[in-house]
């Protein structure tokens, strides 16, 4: 059995669904009903309120960190379960502390993964065994990049994979709307602003000269905002990292 806390799970069987690779005994628990009754019915998984029991070969946590310290004090999961930490911030050694249990691992998971183009960085504590991260890799490799890093690195990847479509998405969503402003109709406009982010991403990633890349195109209608932009950027994203590397 795979035992699933918190609302994050629908990214993950979503991505797992799209892939054929839904695993056949899912439990999922979550205090909101009408959650649950959602991921009933689009994923047909067994679900429970009570949270209270944690049983599985993998359990994972996708709670936020105040919740999960909690959660951490009060269960006690199997001895040969891996438990699996989807969080920033809490550490596998305050896992390992506060349920008396070794086999655990930490999963930064994006938002891509429902379309199998997630990048989901993990590291595992040195008391699992390869079988353990097989299983675990088993889950992940259906959805995207699964990189193993030092732990030490994964605030930042929180920072910059996990919460990144957030800083893009709704600029992509305005592109369109002015396209559509503009006299495209919505089949074009999407077409338009997708083609051109994925060109424009690709070219920034391939072309060997950055600089001379970055003026190619003459006309910079936001060249006057960029700096406060970068600033903006700078200012937010630092001290949410910052907050997110304060020990507990």
């Amino acid at each position: 059995m795979i035992h699933w806390w918190g609302r994050v799970v629908r990214i993950i069987l979503g991505g797992l669904q799209r892939a054929g690779r839904t695993p056949e005994d899912v439990m999922v628990c979550d205090t909101d009903g009408r959650t649950l009754k959602s991921l009933e019915e689009d994923f047909s998984v067994n679900t429970s309120t009570d949270c209270r029991d944690a049983e599985g070969d993998l359990i994972f946590l996708a709670l936020h960190p105040p919740a999960m310290k909690e959660v951490l004090t009060n269960i006690k999961p199997p001895q040969d379960s891996m438990v699996v930490s989807l969080a920033p911030r809490i550490s596998m050694g305050y896992m390992q502390k506060a349920m008396n249990h070794l086999k655990v691992a930490r999963v930064i998971p994006n938002a891509p993964s429902i379309i199998n183009r997630g990048y989901n960085p993990f590291c595992i504590s040195s008391e699992a065994s390869q079988s353990d991260k097989e299983n675990l890799k088993s889950i992940f490799d259906a959805l995207g990049d699964f990189p193993e890093v030092d732990e030490e690195k994964l605030e930042a990847y929180a920072i910059i994979t996990a919460m990144g479509p957030t800083y893009l998405w709704f600029q992509l969503d305005e592109l369109e709307r002015l396209a559509v402003e503009f006299g495209m109709d919505t089949k074009e406009a999407k077409a338009a602003v997708s083609s051109m982010t994925l060109g424009a991403v690709e070219a920034f990633y391939s072309y060997p000269q950055r600089d001379i890349l970055m003026d190619l195109i003459p006309i910079k209608p936001l060249s006057s905002e960029e700096a406060e932009i970068r600033s903006i950027y700078r200012d937010k994203l630092t001290a949410l990292y910052r907050n997110l590397k304060e020990k507990l």
